[in-house]
Formats: C-alpha cells, sequence, structure tokens
C-alpha cells in the first residue's frame, strides 16, 4: 500500500473527531500500527474499530476538565518492518501519549522494543506472546489479554480431560515467533502434565503471510497414526485452507486455534467447514449479558455502525477502556509517564466483565481469563471443555 494512503485512516478520523476534541479540554494522541491491508487486515480493522467506538464514547461523555482522545492508525500490512516505521513515526513526529492494539507477535516483536527504549506505553497488542512479557515487567508493556501459553494450557487441559492422549495431538504453527511462542505454550503444558515427548508430536509450518499450508499437510499425514486433535497456531486465511483440506483426510480431528486467528474472519472464510471448530477467547463471546460487552454493542452502534459486533472490535473496545481508566487516574494533563502510572495504580479494578482485572507494578497483564468456543452454523459460540467429552464420545 502506497504510504499517502496508510495514513488516510488516521487524517479521516481526525478530522471527524478534531471539532469535538477542541470543544473540550485537553486532547491527546493515542498511535496504533497494524494490519489494515493485506490478509490479516480483518484484525487490524476490528481491533480498531473497537478503539474508535470506546474513544467516541468517551469523548462524549467526559467533563470540560478531562482529555478528549483520538486515534492515529497506520497500516503495516502484518509486516514487522512497516511496523516499526510506523511505530517511530507515532512517537517522533505525532507525538502519541501511547500506543495501543498493534496486531500480531511478528510486528510486536519489533514495536515493542522501539516504544520502550523511547519510553512510551506500549499497551493492549493483539498478541499473547511471552517476548512482549518479560519478567520482571518492563515498565513500558503493559496487557490486557491472556497470553498465548495460558491458551495452549487450557487447550491441553481440555483435550486430556476429554480423553485424547498426547501422543495423538499434533500442531500446525505459522513459521515465525507467533507459531513457535504459541507451539512452546502448548509443550510446556504437555510437559507439565507428564508428557516427555513433545519434540516428536507432528508439526506442520507455514509461511507467514501465505496460504501455502500443503507442505505442512504433508508433514502430518507422514505421522505414525492420524491425529484426533491438532492445535494451531495460524492466521485466519490458511487456518480456514488448512481446515478444509485437512478435514478430508481427518474427518474426526478436532480443530482447535487462538484467538489471534480472528474467529468470525474464519467463520466466514470456513463457511460450513468450520462445524465445531475451537477457538479459544481472551474476551467473552459478544453476545453475553455482561454489563462492559452490553455497552460495547451500544458504542459500537452508535459511533461505528458500520462495524460488525464481532471479538476482534470487542477486544479492541475492551482494550481502549482499560487504557481510559489510566488516563483517568493520571489526571488532567497527563504525560507519557503519568498514564503509565496511572495504569499501574489501577490494581483490582471492575469495567463490567464479571470478574476484576488486575494491574499493578509487579502485574503488567490485566487478565488471565481464557473462554473456549466454538464455530456452530457460523457463528462463535461459548463452548465448556467438558462438551468435547460429548463429541468424543
Amino acid at each position: 500500500m502506497p504510504h499517502a494512503c496508510r495514513i488516510v485512516i488516521a487524517c479521516l478520523w481526525w478530522l471527524v473527531l478534531a471539532p469535538s476534541a477542541a470543544a473540550g479540554g485537553k486532547t491527546l494522541a493515542v498511535g496504533m500500527t497494524a494490519a489494515f491491508s493485506g490478509p490479516a487486515k480483518a484484525l487490524g480493522l476490528g481491533m480498531k474499530a473497537g478503539i474508535d467506538a470506546a474513544f467516541a464514547e468517551w469523548n462524549a461523555r467526559a467533563s470540560g476538565a478531562e482529555p478528549r482522545l483520538f486515534l492515529i492508525a497506520r497500516d503495516d500490512a502484518y509486516d514487522p518492518e512497516a511496523a516499526g516505521d510506523n511505530t517511530r513515526r507515532l512517537i517522533e513526529k505525532d507525538q502519541v501519549v501511547a500506543l495501543i492494539g498493534n496486531v500480531g507477535t511478528p510486528t510486536a516483536r519489533v514495536a515493542a522494543p522501539i516504544a520502550a527504549a523511547a519510553k512510551v506505553l506500549f499497551f493492549g497488542a493483539m498478541t499473547g506472546a511471552s517476548l512482549i512479557r518479560p519478567q520482571p515487567p518492563s515498565r513500558y508493556l503493559i496487557h490486557l489479554r491472556a497470553s498465548y501459553q495460558e491458551e495452549t494450557a487450557a487447550m491441553v487441559d481440555g483435550l486430556l480431560s476429554a480423553g485424547v492422549k498426547a501422543d495423538e495431538i499434533a500442531f500446525l504453527t505459522q513459521d515465525d515467533t507467533y507459531g513457535e511462542d504459541g507451539f512452546q505454550g502448548a509443550a510446556a503444558a504437555l510437559k507439565a502434565r507428564g508428557y516427555a515427548d513433545v519434540d516428536h508430536l507432528p508439526r506442520g509450518r507455514y509461511a507467514r503471510n501465505s496460504l501455502d499450508v500443503e507442505p505442512a499437510l504433508i508433514q502430518l499425514l507422514q505421522s505414525r497414526r492420524a491425529p484426533r486433535a491438532v492445535i494451531m497456531v495460524a492466521a485466519y486465511r490458511p487456518a480456514a485452507k488448512f481446515i478444509t483440506l485437512a478435514r478430508q483426510l481427518f474427518p474426526d480431528a478436532l480443530f482447535l486455534n487462538l484467538s489471534f486467528v480472528g474467529s468470525d474472519a474464519l467463520a466466514r472464510a470456513l463457511g460450513p467447514a468450520g462445524r465445531d471448530v475451537i477457538i479459544t477467547q481472551v474476551a467473552p463471546t459478544p453476545d453475553s449479558d455482561l454489563p462492559a460487552v452490553r455497552a460495547y454493542r451500544r458504542a459500537l452502534a452508535n459511533y461505528v455502525p458500520q462495524a460488525s459486533f464481532d471479538l476482534l472490535s470487542l477486544e479492541g473496545y475492551l482494550a481502549a477502556r482499560v487504557l481510559i481508566a489510566g488516563i483517568r487516574r493520571a489526571g488532567p494533563n497527563p504525560d507519557r509517564e503519568a498514564v503509565i502510572d496511572g495504569l499501574l495504580s489501577l490494581g483490582a479494578f471492575d469495567i463490567g466483565l464479571g470478574m476484576p482485572l488486575r494491574l499493578s507494578a509487579a502485574d503488567h497483564q490485566a487478565s488471565h481469563r481464557v473462554w473456549p468456543t466454538r464455530l456452530v452454523d457460523g457463528h462463535v459460540t461459548a463452548m465448556n471443555w467438558s462438551d468435547l467429552v460429548k463429541t468424543e464420545e
């Protein structure tokens, strides 16, 4: 995408928001680099829609002394180099107070260190990768969602409790840091549960930003036994192609995906082949009756009516709500450091998810909850891991 086109989203949003922002107190620019074009664009556009809705909702309600927020969003097309360039531009030229909603592990691997080195908050990224969750935590890297290791551990526990044996599990992974992190999370969970031969489990890999999944499928075909479950660390388009092909070869296998896959995008790509595909989530389903989810639906309908109710925009909305809570705590004229101080001073807090979130100097991940779902008639439906026992019977 030409560079001029990459900033259209940011410029249009600023033109719409500027009059209302100027009518209140101080305005704060928040930056976002994500995929708004290319094979992962549904993820970036979904996250952005939720952030836009939350910021517009806040700006409409903020008092005269409270800062108004506007989002400067730049397209990186899920390319790490572009994400790095965007991050520098957002920090140095656009002077954003914080960064929010980066999409993907490969991009976060580049963008997060740039933000940390510049002492700018890197918050609410759409990745559960351990590489941006160092211990002890970095002051400038703060998260909303559960980690990939927590998601894959939930998958492993769910499968084993349903009677799937460890050596009946196979993997499809993107051939990069995202794929490796997800695999290592599952491997650690299997080892913790007494299975030591993880490195010999079937594993197929495919290249990022490609649909070339046939070699990965061949790798699984060459294994000693047909898998009963395939844990997938993939983007939605290659995941959909792989599942469609693999169902013809392994008709009774379970296919499990991490939240990053983009559940609704995966469902659309799969069509009828998506029956009973499992996706772990880091947020409740968008039809939930939880107060935060009801507020999300109202905000999206009011301020971004062209967007869909889905888990992508819901995650963006929730991340923005948490950032706003930190900004409110930071006072009427917050700078970059004050916003971080505000977030880390929240302690246990509730935004309406039916459970407390928690942020502190020692804990930079607000939520550790994983929600299992599956696709039923093209819709993302809440499930319990105990439902798998019925499936296996």
